[in-house]
């Protein structure tokens, strides 16, 4: 898990310092950070993702790489769903939901019609990966 940690620690100091923009196995994906209260520890952590859109709204899958079970941040968005954003150089609160059904289908289309690797996630777990909506509060 710290390796993972330090990873994800140099990825927001990268995007923070280059205005949203991220290198390495980010390079060119839409990236976005997220602020969030840990379900049962209070915490705040923020987390790197990848992103699409859906109208004003920004989409962001919890598919772990296809893990067999959900990430962390996930459940702590779940469990307390105010969330700060952080998109390129604007910083602002949300609200989150999680889609279900056709919406969550349909969305999560999307990010892989964008994102190849989000195809072979879904195949390697049997689990639904959820997609999570960020609405701007």
């Amino acid at each position: 898990m710290s390796e993972m940690n330090d990873f994800n620690t140099s990825i927001i100091a990268e995007f923070r310092a280059n205005f949203g923009i991220v290198g390495g196995p980010f390079a060119g994906a839409p990236m976005i950070l997220v602020t969030h209260t840990g379900a049962k520890s209070g915490k705040e952590y923020t987390t790197p993702l990848v992103y699409s859109k859906s109208g004003e709204d920004h989409v962001i899958i919890a598919s772990m790489g296809g893990a067999p079970a959900d990430p962390q941040w996930y459940r702590n968005m779940v469990a307390n769903p105010s969330v700060v954003v952080e998109v390129g150089t604007e910083k602002f609160t949300a609200n989150v939901r999680e889609a279900e059904g056709d919406e969550r289908n349909s969305l999560y289309r999307a990010q892989a019609d964008l994102m190849g690797n989000f195809d072979e996630y879904a195949a390697a777990t049997t689990r639904t990966i959820p997609v999570l909506v960020l609405a701007r509060a």
